[in-house]
């Protein structure tokens, strides 16, 4: 029987990590400076759960980010309002914030800008393969671990704690030891266990997304988180 083989991909400051699952358990850590070098000896990976928006509305707000944040509740703050494509091509915040007002009346975070980057660099994967590359949230992942229940911030030792023992429960042991990989940090290689969750999800097919179903867009394809 073939083995099956998931990535799940988080950015991190040295790059981009990823937590490969071999029939769901734990098989290895990787990380890059980039996508391309990332993936590209990994091209036996069935499903790549990549950990940030891929697809760009041309106007308006991607339904997927409301539909992922109501699902979310009272953690709906980690999910971000993503501005349509225009607004990605600006190359300074302040102008690219005047863009998003003409286009949607409303503004966005410095926070969100921050990725910009990284965004246009997975959307310019993604176009490449679009087969096995997907949108992911660790998030709304965990949520989808816990069953809904309430977890503390990530960001704390209670909130990392709480997820490395979901992704135990699940039979994802991460171990202590990374190799290279280990230089990202705590809560970006959890977030990357919880994206191979989903990346091994939606190759079983057993994976809901946000919106159901996935929202259409102009330039082709659609746009869902995938859980």
């Amino acid at each position: 029987m073939t083995e099956l083989r998931v990535l799940g991909v988080d950015a991190c400051k040295d790059g981009w990590v990823a937590i490969e699952l071999h029939d769901g358990s734990f098989a290895g850590a990787h990380i890059a400076a980039n996508l391309p070098a990332l993936l590209a000896e990994r091209e036996d990976v069935d499903v790549v759960g990549l950990d940030m928006p891929l697809g760009l509305a041309e106007a308006g707000w991607r339904q997927a980010d409301v539909a992922a944040a109501a699902a979310l509740g009272a953690a709906r703050s980690t999910v971000f309002r993503v501005p349509p494509r225009p607004v990605w091509l600006e190359e300074e915040y302040e102008s690219a914030v005047k863009r998003c007002r003409e286009i949607t009346g409303l503004g966005f975070s410095k926070q969100a800008w921050a990725l910009r980057a990284k965004l246009l660099e997975a959307n310019a994967y993604r176009d490449r393969d679009r087969r096995r590359v997907y949108e992911v949230h660790p998030e709304v992942s965990f949520r989808g671990i816990a069953r809904g229940l309430p977890l503390a911030s990530k960001k704390t030792w209670q909130g990392q704690m709480q997820r490395r023992d979901l992704l135990l429960g699940i039979g994802i042991a991460v171990p202590g030891d990374l190799g290279e990989a280990g230089r990202a940090g705590p809560d970006d290689v959890l977030d990357a266990a919880a994206a191979a969750w989903s990346a091994h999800r939606i190759a079983t097919g057993h994976a809901i997304s946000y919106p159901d179903p996935p929202e259409e867009h102009a330039a082709g394809g659609t746009i869902a988180i995938w859980c």
